[in-house]
Order: C-alpha cells, then structure tokens, then sequence
C-alpha cells in the first residue's frame, strides 16, 4: 500500500487523547487516523460510534451475567446429581 503524506491539524486535546489512544493500544496514530478516515468513508458518524459502544458495554454486562447464572445452574446440578447419585446407591 503506497501513502501519501497529508498534513492534519488538531485540537490540543485531540492530539494529546490520539497519542494516548496509540500508546495504549501498541498502534501508530496514523493507523488511528487512517481507520478514522475510512470509517467515515464508509459512513459511520460518531453517534453510531458511541451508540455502538454503549451496547457493546452493555452486552458484556449482559454476557458476564448470563455466564454467572449458568455457572451458579451447574452447580446446583452437579449437587443435584451427587444426591441422586447417594440415593441410588442407598437403594442398592
């Protein structure tokens, strides 16, 4: 892929939270800015943006206790097994 280079100006805070972004991720800030061009390319605003995340927070919330639930449902049928395990052998 050949890049041509384009000078961007940013807003103090923008520059300082992209450098952030970057080191946080182990990633340029140009592949930032690069995948932030084709998102809007592409049509996504920032509204779908923050909508999207929010249900993506959401549905981890959602996940992490759906997986409790059925952590806390094994463990009732393996106590439910293990007595119907006792009472068989009891029977015998």
């Amino acid at each position: 892929m050949s890049l041509v280079l384009t000078q961007v100006y940013l807003e103090p805070q923008q520059k300082k939270a992209l450098a952030a972004k970057a080191k946080a991720t182990g990633r340029k800030s140009s592949d930032l800015m690069r995948e932030a061009v084709d998102a809007l390319l592409l049509g996504v605003n920032t509204s779908e943006l923050h909508q999207l995340d929010a249900a993506t927070r959401r549905a981890e919330i959602d996940l992490k206790a759906t997986v409790k639930a059925l952590d806390a449902n094994a463990k009732a049928h393996r106590s439910f097994m293990a007595e119907m395990t006792k009472l068989r052998d009891a029977a015998k």
